[in-house]
């Protein structure tokens, strides 16, 4: 591990602190029982993360595929943070949803993945999950739609009672994300 010399007096009363710029975009999503689906995204960060510009969350278009199961969104994603450390890593947490020909709306998965902490161009694939629900829920839910939904959705990226909940496996949304770090070496982090 190599050594980082520490900062010069004046730097620190500047107020010159480590940088994340995140940009690309929300590709779409395959695996999903039916078509017509848009994504709900945001972006979670520790106490010590401070948003420079950009939005924190956002919502995709709805997309009904023509030929193939795969839901094209390619929403864009621009966010600058700046940081006194890495605790609270930002964390990007998506919500499927389908619409039908009527506008209403019907979850179909919630996902999270940790944004890559190295710099450089990153495709991931954010696998996704649904409530279970009771066998009544589900029974309703083949007939009627709906199910089962979080009361609170920092439930999606916060894992401490997330275990207790029963959960099936949903589709895959998949991102394009470029990460740049800026002043991480000054702090002591080797990139």
């Amino acid at each position: 591990m190599r050594r980082v010399a520490p900062l010069p007096r004046g730097e620190l009363r500047r107020g010159i602190m480590a940088e994340m710029h995140l940009i690309g975009q929300i590709v779409g999503a395959r695996g999903f029982p039916r078509s017509s689906l848009f994504c709900k995204w945001g972006i979670h960060t520790g106490g010590a993360w401070k948003l420079l510009s950009g939005l924190r969350e956002g919502q995709t278009q709805v997309d009904h595929p023509q030929l193939d199961d795969v839901a094209y969104w390619s929403h864009p994603i621009d966010v600058h943070f700046a940081t006194k450390g890495l605790q609270g890593w930002p964390k990007l947490y998506v919500q499927v949803w389908h619409q039908d020909p009527f506008g209403r709306r019907e979850l179909y998965g919630y996902g999270v993945c940790h944004v890559p902490c190295s710099p450089g161009w990153h495709t991931l694939a954010c696998v996704t999950w649904q409530p279970l629900g009771s066998w009544q829920e589900r029974l309703s839910q083949l007939f009627v739609g709906g199910g089962p939904q979080l009361l609170h959705s920092d439930l999606i990226y916060m894992g401490a009672d997330r275990y207790r909940l029963q959960t099936t496996a949903a589709g895959t949304v998949h991102l394009e994300l470029g990460v740049l770090l800026r002043h991480f070496a000054r702090y002591g982090v080797e990139c």
